[in-house]
């Protein structure tokens, strides 16, 4: 597994777990906005409208490391945004030769929302891998105890004799979904807008520039007409990654469930994880109350998401916009830690298919009363 990145947070360690947490960083974000000025910068010297050597030298700029990424966040609050202060770093760093073509005729929302199409794919990408690989860990366990019977339960109580297959094929199905739902947010459809939001500061060359913008992205341009507030492509996303949080949350409570010291029919198992401070009696399944934890923060970021997606008024947002940006960052962390968690969990997964007969026995006695 790979290993937490805390952010100097007290709680890293269970929300900002994996890979999507380095994806997420602050370092991460200014680089996508880089990359989306020199994708602009190269749509416009394919279009014609700049020269090629002004577009590489703008691109040359546009690597993260050479600038100071603490006084970018930290004067992003003086606009509201990060764009400003990094655009006023990039025309810096080329030279007055070269600035009039940075960011030219486009707006702060082109490349920010340009940005989180590219920090979402990427995240995307991660979390598709650590969903497949959870799904592989399933079809594993079942391979090896799916035919082990097992008592059923519903609504709290014994139902009737089941296998442990089939609750390693739910498991199995809810995160090949979830891989699926996340898969179709790795192209974020986005607006090349310029400041009114319809595409007129990019005059005649717009569509090419803009065709060309996307493919080097490798995003897809929405219309036009949608401007910067339709913000359908946003609700996608909290829904898709809502969803993989909840098939991540699903299979973690069912391996909380039935670790329990009464049931006892799996267990975590690994070096110094599961104990307690007071009880040395305990081992607790802590990857899967990790994995819990951490989509537990889920529906509530996808709330907020949705109600920010009802509320871009007119050409651009006063709130609403910004709104999505703190709580669609949170929702990928832990979105992945979630996902990170249950692999570990999995992978650290024991089957005793002896107490699930012993369960089932008393279950059928329990039954003859």
């Amino acid at each position: 597994m790979s290993p937490s990145s805390s952010r100097s947070d007290a709680f890293g360690f269970l929300v900002a777990r994996g890979p999507v947490a380095a994806a997420t960083s602050g370092p991460a974000w200014l680089q996508a906005m880089l990359d989306a000025e020199a994708a602009l910068a190269g749509a416009q010297a394919d279009a014609g409208e700049i020269p090629r050597p002004t577009a590489d030298a703008i691109a040359a700029a546009c690597h993260v490391e050479r600038f100071d990424v603490d006084a970018v966040l930290a004067d992003a609050a003086l606009g509201g945004n990060a764009v400003i202060p990094l655009v006023a770093g990039l025309r810096e760093l080329v030279g007055p030769a070269v600035a009039p073509a940075v960011h030219l005729h486009a707006t702060s929302q082109d490349i920010v929302d340009a940005a989180t199409a590219l920090v979402v794919r990427r995240s995307a990408e991660h979390v598709g891998d650590g969903l497949r690989a959870a799904v592989a860990h399933t079809a594993r366990i079942g391979a090896r105890y799916g035919t082990s019977p097992m008592i059923s339960r519903t609504l709290g109580q014994h139902a009737v004799a089941s296998t442990f297959g089939a609750v390693t094929t739910r498991w199995r199905d809810g995160l090949t979904d979830a891989a699926a739902a996340i898969a179709a947010t790795q192209h974020m459809t986005v607006v090349l807008g310029g400041p009114s939001g319809d595409g007129t500061s990019f005059g005649e060359h717009h569509d090419r520039i803009a065709d060309h913008f996307a493919r080097r992205l490798g995003v897809w341009i929405g219309p036009r007409s949608g401007g910067h507030t339709q913000r359908s492509p946003t609700a996608a996303f909290a829904g898709a990654w809502g969803l993989a949080a909840a098939a991540a949350a699903k299979v973690a409570l069912d391996v909380v469930l039935l670790a329990q010291s009464d049931i006892g029919e799996v267990a975590e198992r690994a070096d110094g994880a599961g104990g307690s401070s007071s009880m040395a009696h305990k081992h607790n399944p802590i990857a899967a109350i990790s994995a819990r934890a951490a989509a537990m923060q889920a529906p509530g970021l996808v709330s907020t998401l949705l109600h920010a997606a009802g509320g871009h008024e007119l050409e651009r947002a006063a709130g609403a916009w910004h709104a999505e940006w703190p709580a669609l960052d949170q929702l990928l962390r832990v979105t992945g830690s979630a996902v990170d968690w249950l692999q570990t969990s999995l992978e650290r997964l024991v089957v005793d298919p002896d107490r699930m007969a012993a369960n089932l026995t008393r279950s059928a006695r329990l039954a003859d009363h």
